[in-house]
């Protein structure tokens, strides 16, 4: 990324650590022990890491677990007796009854979806839904609603990005007016059950924590699966209504609508205004080009070239030719740009232009390559970097014609696309074989949208397998009284074994990101709670609003868990406010297991800004920018705190 874009971010960091720093200090002179101002300081120096993005998430969690492990061994240094965590206990996070259900609960997902079932979802919804809008967002929102209630939410948003993607090109409504409702619902489907995100299902394993430093008389009890289901299917419900009634005013126009019936054939064209036409191109010995590189010829004319052939038969694909590869005279090149602009190329280049596809046919027809479409993953590798840094066309196959960001379309003259550092989030625009973008679709760095090539990966055969095993997973958990985490086990080993996956794709399904973030946060939690800082926060809390109502206390905790899901990850918020809510309860006389509760389920509501996970998946694709999620999102964030509330209420 260019310095101009990143110097004025050190000097922010720097002003907020120093503030960071003055806070703990300054807490320090008036928490009632020794241990509870390191643990504060530590909470404090973990939100900065989340807040402000000094390093990956991941990352800052397991430092702060290993800091909290180091503590045993300063402890006398720290005026401390002894470490603010055992070091016996420092590592159960990875072995904690929620990472594995996760883990789990990632390679059922990934199961369902090598099966194919989302394309017959795609046709069912077509089916009955038809091409009108009002009756497409309910039943998408609700289908994403049901299957995030099971799934990692952001795996049920990126099962259905491509069935959207395939539903918009049939129906002719534009993406922009599906994806968000499609989006906020799979957030919202998480709430339905305890296994629909990661703070639900980390919820049960805080509770235990908290237990072990309560008395015999305030033990909180455990949820089970379906404890939550009514205020889910309210949320659901909710967020369903409110865009069905108030959809044309809050959601963005795509800027190709224009009330026709957008084909498939004219879908980028329209979209991201991508009209590039295949040709064959003969380099006399008289063409300027004799002697350049590919490099050369990308950065002086707009046109990307898919293919070459040097008299060995053509070269394309991944690993078959780069930037570097050298033009020599009597070479045949397939170029991919607008009618304009390869006219004004064959005249600055004297080249000879083939009237129609003629030693590129076979590599460049349709049946093995084109132009598709894919996302820049949440947590993908590639964000920072450039196309020219990855060697993209190289590595990966991919020749980039445009980048969709924030509601524009990045086509730089010149090539500057390839210097442009990708976000999460980016809609990539680019040409490929149907080989090499069969594998994307195994790579965890990129969500592919396009789906309608010629490609065999999927195994419809398997169905029945999958279906059986996800049916059993569900049984066990329903039924008996196995830790939810042998009984999805159970669920995702059977796909293995049948085949569904083979073990090394079970392995790339799991986000190790999330399961390193959530293990290493679990002994903050323990240090939180063991410690007495959660309740010393909690009392200084009910002296600031003592006498209020108890719904008032619960409200409080509910904004504030919104806020901190808002500027870090929910698997941070819910760790650190579990406790303290636990503790609020205790000392207003209210039920604690109800206001952890409402905790797991406020760091859901996060539809303000696209931070979490699921709005930065679907906002290239939908050409959504910052405003249109505050718009729409705003009122959704409002409507969330007031449902969640009612029904908390109302149930409990």
């Amino acid at each position: 990324m260019p310095e101009t874009e990143t110097s004025p971010l050190p000097l922010k960091k720097i002003i907020a650590a120093i503030i960071f720093i003055a806070v703990a200090i300054g807490l320090s002179f008036v928490v009632p022990s020794v241990q509870i101002a390191w643990v504060t300081a530590i909470l404090l120096f973990t939100i900065y890491l989340f807040a402000f993005e000094v390093v990956d998430v991941d990352v800052a969690a397991i430092s702060i677990m290993v800091i909290l492990g180091l503590t045993s061994l300063l402890a006398p240094f720290m005026g401390l007796e002894k470490g603010l965590v055992d070091t016996s206990q420092i590592f159960n996070g990875f072995s904690s009854n929620a990472v594995i259900s996760i883990i789990a609960v990632m390679i059922i997902g990934a199961g369902l979806d090598k099966t194919g079932m989302m394309s017959q979802v795609a046709t069912l919804i077509l089916k009955f839904g038809g091409s009108t809008e009002k009756r497409i967002i309910p039943i998408i929102s609700s289908t994403v609603g049901i299957i995030s209630s099971f799934m990692q939410n952001v795996g049920a948003a990126a099962l259905f990005l491509p069935v959207v993607s395939r539903i918009s090109a049939r129906s002719g409504l534009p993406m922009s007016r599906l994806l968000m409702p499609m989006g906020f619902c799979a957030i919202l489907g998480g709430t339905v059950t305890m296994v629909g995100s990661s703070p639900l299902i980390l919820l049960n394993d805080l509770i235990l924590a908290s237990n072990q430093a309560l008395p015999a008389d305030k033990q909180m009890e455990t949820w089970s699966l379906f404890s939550v289901t009514p205020v889910g299917l309210a949320l659901v419900a909710t967020g369903i209504l409110y865009f069905v009634i108030a959809g044309r005013f809050v959601l963005p126009s795509s800027k190709g609508e224009d009330g026709s019936s957008l084909k498939t054939t004219d879908y980028f064209d329209n979209i991201y205004g991508v009209d590039y036409e295949i040709n064959e191109v003969v380099v006399p010995p008289s063409s300027p080009l004799v002697g350049k590189c590919i490099d050369d010829i990308e950065s002086d004319f707009p046109v990307r070239i898919v293919a070459v052939d040097k008299g060995d038969g053509p070269r394309f694909g991944a690993q078959s030719m780069d930037r570097s590869t050298g033009i020599d005279a009597g070479m045949i090149l397939g170029l991919l740009a607008d009618d304009e602009i390869f006219k004004h190329f064959v005249m600055a280049t004297k080249v000879e232009v083939k009237k129609e596809l003629d030693v590129m046919t076979d590599a460049l027809t349709s049946s093995k390559s084109g132009i598709a479409e894919v996302v820049i993953a949440p947590g993908s590798q590639l964000i920072g970097k450039t196309a020219r840094d990855l060697w993209m066309r190289k590595t990966y196959g991919l020749s980039l014609l445009a980048i969709h960001r924030g509601g524009e379309t990045i086509i730089r003259e010149g090539g500057g696309v390839r210097d442009t550092a990708f976000q999460s989030g980016d809609a990539l625009v680019v040409h490929t074989t149907w080989h090499d973008l069969a594998r994307l679709a195994r790579d965890r760095n990129f969500v592919v949208v396009t789906t309608e090539y010629p490609h065999e990966e999927l195994r419809p055969h398997k169905v029945r397998c999958a279906g059986i095993f996800f049916g059993l997973a569900l049984f066990l958990v329903l039924f008996t009284d196995l830790r939810l985490s042998i009984s999805l086990l159970t669920g995702a080993m059977g796909m293995v074994l049948t085949r569904v996956l083979t073990i090394d794709e079970a392995y790339e399904a799991v986000s190790w990101k999330t399961v390193f973030l959530l293990a290493s946060l679990i002994p903050l939690g323990l240090a939180v709670e063991t410690s007495g800082t959660a309740a010393w926060i909690a009392d200084q809390t009910l002296s600031v609003l003592g006498g209020v109502p108890t719904w008032v206390l619960q409200l409080a905790i509910a904004v504030l868990a919104t806020f901190f899901t808002l500027v870090m990850s929910n698997v941070g918020a819910t760790v650190l406010l579990v406790p303290l809510a636990v503790n609020i309860a205790i000392g207003a006389g209210a039920n604690p297991a109800v206001f952890a509760l409402t905790v797991a389920i406020a760091t859901s509501n996060s539809f303000l800004i696209p931070t979490h996970q699921v709005n930065a998946l679907i906002m290239g694709p939908g050409g959504y920018g910052v405003a249109d999620y505050m718009k729409a999102g705003g009122i959704m964030t409002i409507l969330f705190l007031v449902v969640s509330m009612l029904m908390l209420n109302l149930i409990f």
